[in-house]
């Protein structure tokens, strides 16, 4: 579980574009905490110390206590704007929280104990479906990441999201945790286009879509083999 972090600001008068534009020129991100019943703020971040926490990771599973210079806010970070050409911050959106908050964020799946999993020892490939989830957790509960274990498990073993054990206090914001795939086990005979179909499949069946085979193609070879078997008995 990630510790609350202090952050500094300062509140802002102006709102709109130019207001924004003029905060950048100056080095600063602009922002705005909003939620919890009450007002929005609008804030003024460092913008260093703004890039230094959006690339540090887990920004946005992170509680900041924020210090407006009128009072402290308790937020999490819910969206943030870059630049699509210079990748540079532009704007974050803070929504505030109490200590009986549950908030739905996404975490990263970790991977632990491969040396212990004797498919893997094998020659078995790891196959990743989701490299992260959605949860459901209290604010002091928020998870770095979601660890899975791969002790014991065989080639062909599919991890569920149901068989996953999260931390006290957090959930899978999904349903159908039975159907729900993390990762597979494959064979080391398994090609590189094969794993990637499978891939696909899984995490389509993970977003209750159906993939179908291949138009025709199952179709042409019956209807080779049938030629074939119609020119050996003439």
């Amino acid at each position: 579980m990630s510790a609350t972090k202090p952050l500094k600001a300062e509140a802002r008068e102006k709102a709109g574009k130019g207001a924004a534009r003029a905060l950048r020129r100056q080095g600063k991100i602009p922002a705005v905490i909003y939620g919890g019943k009450k007002p929005a703020v609008s804030i003024a971040l460092d913008g260093h110390e703004a890039f230094k926490l959006l690339h540090a990771g887990g920004f946005k599973t992170t509680i900041f206590e924020i210090d407006t210079g009128k009072g402290k806010e308790r937020v999490i970070p819910r969206d943030y704007q870059r630049d699509v050409v210079t990748d540079t911050l532009l704007h974050v959106d803070f929504f505030r929280v109490t200590a009986s908050s549950v908030v739905d964020v996404e975490v990263p799946v970790h991977f632990l104990n491969d040396e212990a999993s004797p498919g893997l020892k094998r020659g078995g490939v790891l196959n990743v479906v989701l490299h992260t989830v959605h949860v459901k957790a209290g604010v002091d509960d928020i998870p770095t990441a979601i660890e899975v274990d791969l002790k014991g498990l065989e080639i062909g073993d599919i991890i569920h999201a149901n068989a996953v054990k999260l931390p006290k206090g957090v959930e899978f914001a999904a349903e159908n945790l039975d159907e729900l795939t993390i990762a597979t086990i494959a064979a080391p005979t398994v090609v590189a286009e094969e794993v990637a179909e499978e891939q696909a499949e899984a995490a389509a069946e993970n977003r209750g879509e159906t993939v179908e085979p291949e138009e025709g193609a199952e179709g042409e070879t019956a209807e080779g083999e049938t030629s074939d078997e119609k020119k050996s008995e003439d």
